[in-house]
């Protein structure tokens, strides 16, 4: 039985036409509409630039504010992949920008203290002089190396996040979403594989993936976390050829999508599972939850069907 059918995609439809951003509806229209419209989308990216360069005004729904932010570039940097338009000019904006927020190890941080005069959530916390991480660094960082761009800065920053990816010890499923994320793109497909074999070891060692959502019990919510805040083994592989996929069983990776499916709300949408901190910003993010759920169905719904 599919999890995604036209039923599915037209409730999220209607979902996304009433509640969703510019910037969603025209990623649904790209992905879901009747041809791709990467113009579109570019266009309502574009109302997210900051005055300075960067990304700011909300498009990370959680860093508010008119300061640029690396968080937002991450998302800027996932956006132009979408509408194919990282291996040009923009790509070489993105990596400009990035680099007047590296730090000297080669990463940028997640945040930076201009966050510090607006709105934030409890659990982002702003330092005067923030250390760089493989959270915000690898998710600017490994679409610019699927687009195949070359640029000083990515070349450093991708030594920073191989550097922080082998130091991985106890970690959170944030983290390793992003370590994977760079594994796919990585050019080095021996070390990749190799890292990748190692992180999956660890998150089952760590309890940090809900094999089986009739029992949450057994997962271990990494420090900070929310209660509920659970990830399944496609919040690590997100497409069948990701290499966290070879992590899991398919009896657990077809358990986590049933279960994602089912978690498809009566208004069409799909829920946050971090913490609410702000009313405003939760509305401003299930829209972008609702598309990646989508995303991952259809990604793995054709790989059911070849």
């Amino acid at each position: 039985m599919a999890r995604i059918d036209d039923s599915t995609i037209d409730r999220a439809a209607e979902y996304l036409w009433t509640a969703g951003r510019v910037l969603e509806q025209r990623r649904f229209a790209h992905h879901f509409g009747a041809a791709p419209d990467p113009a579109g989308l570019l266009a309502a990216l574009d109302a997210y630039r900051a005055p300075g360069g960067g990304w700011a005004y909300g498009l990370e729904p959680d860093v508010r504010g008119p300061a640029a932010q690396p968080l937002a570039a991450g998302a800027a940097a996932r956006i132009l992949a979408e509408a194919d338009a990282l291996n040009g000019p923009r790509g070489t904006e993105l990596c400009d920008w990035a680099a007047t927020a590296t730090t000297p190890d080669g990463g940028v941080p997640a945040v930076l203290p201009s966050l510090r005069a607006y709105p934030h959530p409890p659990f982002l916390p702003i330092a005067d002089a923030p250390p760089a991480e493989l959270l915000s660094t690898g998710q600017i960082a490994a679409p610019l190396l699927r687009a195949g761009l070359q640029h000083p800065w990515l070349t450093g920053a991708e030594a920073f996040c191989r550097r922080a990816i082998e130091a991985i010890g106890t970690t959170h499923p944030y983290e390793v979403i992003t370590a994977v994320g760079f594994l796919d793109a990585a050019p080095d497909r021996a070390w990749a594989a190799e890292q990748a074999a190692r992180l999956g070891e660890s998150v089952r060692s760590q309890q940090l993936v809900l094999l089986d959502p009739a029992h949450p019990e057994q997962v271990r919510l990494a420090p900070g976390y929310a209660p509920g805040e659970f990830h399944l083994p496609h919040d690590y592989a997100s497409r069948p050829d990701s290499l966290a996929r070879a992590w899991f069983t398919d009896a657990e990776v077809e358990r986590g999508l049933d279960h994602l499916a089912s978690r498809q709300l009566p208004d069409g949408g799909w829920p946050i599972n971090w913490a609410r901190w702000s009313a405003a910003t939760e509305n401003e993010a299930r829209p972008g939850v609702t598309l990646a759920a989508l995303l991952t169905l259809r990604a793995y719904e054709g790989s059911r069907t070849r």
